[in-house]
């Protein structure tokens, strides 16, 4: 399956350069492993598309609601963080 998404110039670069090799979004859409993202850069200050695209195949999916390691305190206080490694 293929999945169309927006993505700002920032991000897009980063991900065209090889640094950001993961994406972070809202659950509201099924995306499993083997999929294709079609990553569209989106100009947020324009609302406009850039003509921008990069197709990338998804290798690993993580689909949490509840995490429940931490403390809500310590989540409210801290956040999370995504780290990626090789």
């Amino acid at each position: 399956m293929r999945h169309e998404k927006k993505v700002w110039p920032e991000y897009f670069q980063q991900i065209l350069e090889g640094k950001k090799t993961f994406e972070l979004r809202l659950a509201e859409w099924k995306c499993n492993e083997g999929d294709v993202l079609v990553l569209n850069e989106w100009n947020p200050t324009t609302n406009k598309y850039t003509g921008r695209v990069i197709e990338k195949k998804v290798t690993y999916v993580l689909k949490t609601k509840d995490i429940t390691f931490w403390p809500k305190e310590d989540i409210d206080k801290y956040g999370f963080q995504i780290i990626l490694f090789k």
